[in-house]
């Protein structure tokens, strides 16, 4: 995992997997916005909480305090180390004031877990059939998919690291599926 990361695991929780192959953590709690918007929303909301969002399909810009996701084409997650939400979301408001916008509190929906070790996308591949080539799948990559029946949000953080985010609802059910999978890997 990258030295400095918007997303760790969560201190006061034990990892969910804890494997010479892989490991499972749940992150810390973060705040999270949806934005919807044109570029100019992008823009001004990227002043706002200080990274441009990106505008390319599929890309991610991240830092150590805040990571923002390109979800389509007008629409964005903003992932926030911040202790003040309200604070933060007030921020943006009003840089967004005199843009048409949709912006969203989300912070309390989802949760969100990291997948990291030689097998992390081993694992992966029990429920999200997608090519975790480094060509195909690199670094800094996002995508909206499924995990088994779950949507989720899937970001490739570093080579051997990717973060799932998922509703707070579904996540027992991710959490099940991973740790089903990291027992038949340790059996083979």
């Amino acid at each position: 995992m990258p030295e400095k990361s918007v997303y760790s695991a969560n201190a006061d929780l034990a990892p969910i997997i804890a494997t010479s192959r892989v490991r499972v953590a749940e992150a810390a709690p973060l705040i999270r916005f949806s934005l919807r918007g044109g570029e100019a929303a992008a823009s001004h909301a990227g002043t706002a909480v200080g990274v441009s969002l990106p505008l390319e399909p599929l890309t991610s810009i991240a830092t150590d305090k805040v990571a923002a996701f390109w979800l389509g084409p007008d629409e964005w997650n903003l992932v926030i180390q911040d202790d003040d939400a309200r604070a933060m979301f007030e921020r943006v408001e009003t840089a967004l004031a005199d843009t048409p916008h949709s912006l969203v509190d989300v912070s309390d929906r989802n949760r969100a877990l990291i997948i990291s070790g030689r097998k992390a996308a081993w694992l992966l591949n029990s429920q999200v059939f997608l090519d975790f080539d480094e060509a195909s799948f690199p670094v800094g990559m996002v995508t909206r998919t499924l995990f088994g029946k779950a949507e989720i949000m899937l970001w490739r953080q570093a080579e051997d690291t990717f973060v799932i985010e998922a509703w707070r609802s579904f996540m027992p059910y991710v959490i099940e599926l991973l740790q089903e999978a990291s027992r038949e890997l340790e059996a083979a």
